[in-house]
């Protein structure tokens, strides 16, 4: 059998099971969205390694809106030199590195009526985890959106003993098989073609959708980013600087403030050679 469009139509596959088995988890994000967004508050996203393209499909695209925060550490992202500086060896040890996740939410004071989307394939490596369980421990219900069964069979990592998927509120499954890749060839021993890019891009934009059809019905609806061609120049830039204003204004309630003090230095800092 040829190997052209077994991708494809195994893709397809995933989307209608997507559609037929997690449609009540997805209608249970976007009510969480749609409640923190018309309460003022931000919907906080994590992901590392490729799950960062789900984050930042979330916002800022054409056709989204200002309420969802995308949080993406390059340390864990950057790998595109695959190797030397920035390599991917780098960014796959530094996801798994516990701690990192409480320093990177360090940099906000959460708290209801903020909610969190974390993203991972695999949902066994720490930065994910500890996202999620900060999160909760804030008061913030989390959404996980994970692969369940290649979870399930993956090794627990975490000190916790627990996964990405026992640290939240809403578990919506990616439906990928174990290893992710969807199409095996006759002669190779390994699959070939992963599928998780494609659920997870189709759950973030159904979580969207329904999110704003919920705040349409609240009359919290924000600006959409829409294009010249769809709405003339003037438009479409007032709707980027309009969204762009409230994500700054949303954001910047949450964001951790340095300390401040009158009281001199202790010590002089060392100066670079």
């Amino acid at each position: 059998m040829t190997a052209a469009g077994r991708w494809t139509t195994a893709a397809v596959a995933l989307l209608e099971r997507l559609m037929a088995t997690q449609a009540p988890a997805i209608d249970k994000a976007a009510g969480i969205c749609a409640d923190t967004i018309a309460a003022g508050g931000l919907v906080h996203m994590f992901g590392t390694g490729h799950s960062r393209m789900a984050v930042e499909e979330m916002f800022p695209r054409y056709g989204s809106y200002p309420g969802f925060h995308p949080i993406v550490e390059l340390s864990s992202t950057f790998h595109t030199q695959v190797v030397g500086a920035n390599g991917q060896r780098q960014a796959m040890f530094i996801e798994r590195v516990e701690g990192l996740a409480e320093v990177i939410l360090s940099n906000f004071t959460l708290g209801p009526p903020d909610s969190m989307i974390v993203i991972s394939a695999s949902g066994v490596t720490a930065n994910p985890i500890e996202m999620a369980i900060g999160a909760r421990r804030r008061g913030l219900p989390v959404i996980a959106i994970t692969a369940v069964e290649h979870s399930q069979a993956s090794q627990v990592r975490h000190s916790s003993g627990t996964r990405l998927l026992d640290n939240a509120d809403v578990v919506i499954d990616l439906g990928t098989p174990p290893g992710d890749a969807l199409v095996t060839l006759d002669g190779l021993d390994t699959p070939v073609g992963p599928g998780s890019s494609v659920t997870g891009v189709a759950i973030i934009n159904e979580i969207k959708v329904q999110t704003a059809e919920l705040l349409l019905a609240r009359g919290a609806m924000q600006p959409v980013l829409t294009a010249a061609s769809i709405v003339g120049v003037a438009k479409s830039t007032q709707l980027f600087d309009d969204a762009y204003a409230e994500h700054a204004r949303r954001l910047a309630k949450v964001l951790t403030p340095l300390p401040t003090t009158t009281d001199p230095p202790t010590q002089t800092p060392d100066r670079p050679e």
